[in-house]
C-alpha cells in the first residue's frame, strides 16, 4: 500500500519522524510536502496534495499533520472520495478504519515554537496510532457499508 504524507510547519518535525519510521517498516511512502521547514507555509496546500494523491490512487492512504489536525481534516474532506479523520487515540484510529473506511489520517503535530497552536501528539503515541490505522481493515458489517455508501451519495449531490 502506498502512503502519501504531508505537513505544514507545525507538523513538519513529526512528519519527518513518521516518514522515516514508515520507511523502516517497509511502507512505500511518498512525501508530498512540505519538503523543508517553512514557518509561513499553510496546511491547506499540503492537505489538498495528500487528499488529491489518495483519490488518484484508490488503494493508497494518506497521512496529514498540522498543528491541531482539525484544519487539515476539513480541507481533505473537501476532496471527493476522501474520508479524512482527526485521530488522537489508537481506539479512534481502529474505529475510523473499521466503521468509516477512512483513507486520510490527520494528526496533531503541535507546532515548533513556544505558544504555538495545536495539541501535539508524542511520537510514541503517533506511531501506535499510525500502525493501528494502517493495519486495520474496513468492517464487513452491512451497516458500515451502508453508511459509507450514504456518505458517497451525499458527496455526489455536491451540495453547496
Amino acid at each position: 500500500m502506498k502512503i502519501f504524507i504531508g505537513a505544514d510547519h507545525a507538523g513538519f518535525k513529526l512528519k519527518e519522524s513518521i516518514k522515516r519510521w514508515l520507511e523502516t517498516e517497509k511502507y512505500d511512502c511518498e512525501d508530498v510536502g512540505n519538503l523543508s521547514f517553512e514557518p509561513t507555509d499553510d496546511y491547506p496546500d499540503f492537505s489538498y496534495r495528500v487528499a488529491a494523491a489518495v483519490t488518484l490512487s484508490p488503494t493508497s492512504r494518506g497521512i496529514m499533520i498540522c498543528g491541531s489536525s482539525l484544519g487539515a481534516c476539513i480541507v481533505a474532506n473537501k476532496v471527493r472520495g476522501i474520508r479524512a479523520v482527526s485521530v488522537h487515540s489508537v481506539k479512534e484510529a481502529r474505529l475510523s478504519r473499521q466503521h468509516n473506511d477512512a483513507n486520510v489520517l490527520c494528526l496533531a503535530g503541535g507546532g515548533l515554537k513556544v505558544g504555538g497552536h495545536g495539541v501535539g501528539l508524542p511520537l510514541s503515541l503517533t506511531k501506535k496510532i499510525v500502525n493501528a490505522w494502517l493495519k486495520e481493515s474496513f468492517s464487513r458489517a452491512e451497516r458500515h457499508h451502508r453508511r459509507v455508501n450514504q456518505i458517497r451519495t451525499i458527496e455526489r449531490k455536491n451540495l453547496l
